[in-house]
């Protein structure tokens, strides 16, 4: 707050309060819609979108955010509340609270301890398989409201599958012409009239047609009466045994709210030339739920489609999301009586063709065509996401992708490098064909830090190379590109220098960086190889060794291109310099 309020204006408030009057009416029939989709009472989507709503101004770094119940998140909470109680029951609704102030308190702990690189566990390819599986999870999960049919409570795209199939001849025809009629609408306006507020018109006509044609008596399930007012405070019911039976749902959902949020963030700070704070974001976002957990609320975040709307709208700052929660306020005030006639099936269309915004197949074609690995973790995720669970897919995404890192630092690039003739300039000789290569001398370059991932593959590289080629007498590393090193690999380099000197090779370094070189004296690298084998760059090193062997003419004699190195004295450095 102390960010957007001291500069706050009349012209900022009349803005905000546009914008959030126009998130609000799209606000009121998804946060019913998706606290639907949660297995709650759809009157808990409208708790969800005040006290939070409230609270995230006051912390937020983020001027367009919208915040509020978003899909992803509900089928979060429903599959991680699977068989611990039934959906819809008072039980049911504790737990969903009870994950709020889970997910809450993982994110204000994060935040306060700075582990907002923690989110980037959640690579794109991670996400974009789990949001595609989530999307068709999420829309077949409706296809029993949409139709008038019971389906079985499940997030498993292999069970849920075959109990649509098995309840075709159960559908009620009025409630299915109401639901695709209604899908039909949303998309309708969705590409003809993008500024008309499609889940607002729908959920209006919806209500009106069931008052009007009185379709609850023939057969349609309406909304139904639901407590009229502002949600009283009362602590929510915290069990220990369901604290560690919810512990990884709450884990997955708190690292995919800050996920959205930070996102969002990012993209509409980078629009407007302004910067949030991630480690801010967290705990924002953790106080929303938290505080919003003892108002009644279930977990909220940010809002791809409704933020989209608040910057389109012209929102200034996170201000517009208070006038948002006042018109859901109002609406909890004065509006049940119209709120109760909404049609079931008109709020399962809602949630239907929001996720059909999330299917994303053209993102893991791209990842697959442009990086393999990538598009193989996006769609290993979306298939354990579809099949196996929610949990299991995020859990199972963020292992491939550590194992594949893990893969890559034990395995870096190592290049052979020669001298561009006429420079001191080292080259990977593989794309410079042009480059010199001096007779006993190895050149390389280790495109990666020195650390126990690679320590052995490091060490067994350097005896390959040398017992190759008998020829080779001096192995030359390039060390600019090593920014770390820990004490496995330098133990792995002590050895490495063992035995090459037992064959009469020995090792020297060119361009180690200082942090570097002091870990190497620490250790006691330097002293075991020779501080005299250690250079300001690669080229000292290779010049010493040939001056020493009485070959520097043959390379940079009177018929070759003459490479004039600094005179010792003022500003330059000595010719076995460390860096």
């Amino acid at each position: 707050m102390t960010r957007w309020l001291p500069g706050y204006n009349r012209t900022s408030f009349r803005n905000d309060l546009l914008a959030g009057l126009t998130v609000g009416v799209v606000l009121v029939p998804q946060s019913m819609a998706y606290a639907l989709l949660a297995g709650v009472p759809p009157v808990y989507g409208l708790y969800a979108s005040l006290v939070p709503l409230l609270v995230y101004p006051i912390f937020g770094t983020s001027k367009q955010l919208a915040g509020g119940v978003i899909a992803i998140d509900m089928l979060i909470v429903a599959a991680g509340l699977v068989g611990m109680a039934e959906a819809g029951s008072e039980h049911y609704i504790q737990l969903a609270i009870l994950l709020a102030v889970m997910a809450g308190t993982i994110q204000i702990v994060m935040g306060l301890a700075g582990l907002g690189f923690v989110v980037n566990l959640l690579s794109r390819p991670i996400i974009t398989g789990f949001a595609s599986a989530a999307a068709l999870i999420i829309a077949f999960s409706q296809v029993g409201s949409l139709a008038g049919v019971t389906l079985i409570h499940t997030s498993q795209f292999q069970v849920l599958l075959p109990a649509i199939v098995s309840s075709l001849g159960e559908i009620h025809p009025l409630t299915l012409l109401v639901g695709t009629s209604t899908i039909a609408t949303l998309l309708l306006v969705k590409r003809y009239l993008r500024r008309v507020p499609g889940p607002l018109l729908v959920a209006v006509l919806g209500a009106l047609a069931a008052w009007f044609f009185d379709l609850e008596a023939k057969g349609l399930r309406i909304v139904g009466d639901i407590r009229a007012g502002i949600p009283m405070p009362a602590l929510p019911a915290i069990h220990l045994d369901e604290v560690g039976d919810l512990f990884v749902v709450a884990v997955t959902l708190a690292l995919v709210q800050f996920m959205s949020v930070v996102t969002l963030g990012k993209v509409f700070a980078a629009k407007h030339k302004y910067s949030i704070r991630p480690n801010r974001e967290l705990v924002a976002m953790g106080l929303s739920n938290f505080v919003g957990s003892f108002f009644h609320s279930i977990p909220v975040s940010g809002s791809f489609s409704r933020t989209a709307v608040n910057d389109q709208a012209g929102a200034r700052t996170p201000m517009a999301n208070v006038f948002a929660a006042a018109l859901v306020a109002l609406t909890l005030l004065f509006f049940t009586p119209l709120v109760r006639l909404l049609p079931i099936p008109v709020l399962s269309a809602i949630i239907i063709v929001a996720a059909l915004g999330l299917f994303d197949v053209a993102t893991m074609k791209h990842l697959w065509s442009v990086k393999r690995i990538d598009g193989a973790i996006s769609i290993v995720t979306f298939v354990v996401t579809l099949f196996v669970g929610i949990e299991q897919g995020i859990l199972t995404g963020i292992a491939i992708s550590v194992i594949a890192i893990m893969y890559r630092i034990s395995r870096p690039n190592v290049a052979e490098l020669g001298q561009i003739p006429g420079s001191r300039s080292f080259r990977d000789i593989e794309n410079n064909p042009d480059a010199r290569i001096f007779r006993g001398i190895l050149i390389l370059r280790i495109d990666a830090s020195f650390s126990f991932a690679n320590a052995e593959f490091l060490k067994e590289l350097l005896d390959s190379r040398t017992r190759a080629d008998a020829s080779i007498k001096d192995v030359v590393i390039d060390a600019s590109s090593i920014n770390d090193l820990d004490t496995t690999a330098a133990a792995a380099l002590g050895m490495a220098a063992e035995f090459l000197a037992a064959r009469g090779v020995r090792l020297h370094f060119g361009g180690v960086k200082s942090s570097i070189e002091k870990m190497m004296s620490g250790c006691g690298l330097v002293s075991q190889i020779g501080s005299d084998h250690f250079f300001m760059s690669p080229f000292r090193a290779v010049e010493s060794i040939l001056r020493e062997r009485g070959q520097y003419d043959d390379y940079f004699g009177p018929d070759s291109v003459e490479l004039v190195l600094p005179a010792e004295g003022a500003g330059s450095q000595p010719e076995t310099g460390r860096g």
